[in-house]
């Protein structure tokens, strides 16, 4: 609630705070060149983290897409060791429904006068 500057009719800002204000240019540069000095000495680390993150990613995508192919071929090897037993099911279910939908033909609807 303290924040706001009431006095200011025209303009919703913010009350002079000490400390980021009251800092004089030099320090504010200095400051600056201190946290570009340590940007530039941690920007080697940061590069071979980023290059053992993309390293870690490839590797575990390739295991990943690996074991996919591998569960693609057991579900392919199932579907054809079982296929001796689900195609005479689906031709005989076919052939069922076949031969009910064509016993139960709707009757046209009877015409009003």
């Amino acid at each position: 609630m303290g924040w706001l500057n009431r006095l200011a009719a025209d303009s919703a800002t913010f009350l002079r705070v000490l400390g980021f204000f009251g800092m004089k240019t030099f320090l504010k540069v200095l400051l600056i060149v201190a946290l570009f000095l340590i940007a530039i000495k941690l920007s080697p680390v940061v590069f071979v983290a980023a290059l053992v993150g993309l390293l870690v990613a490839a590797i575990l995508g390739a295991l990943g897409l690996s074991l996919l192919a591998g569960f693609a071929a057991v579900v392919i090897a199932l579907v054809a060791a079982l296929s001796p037993i689900w195609i005479p099911v689906l031709l005989v279910m076919g052939a069922i429904s076949l031969i009910k939908k064509l016993n139960d033909r709707p009757q046209p609807p009877v015409m009003a006068a």
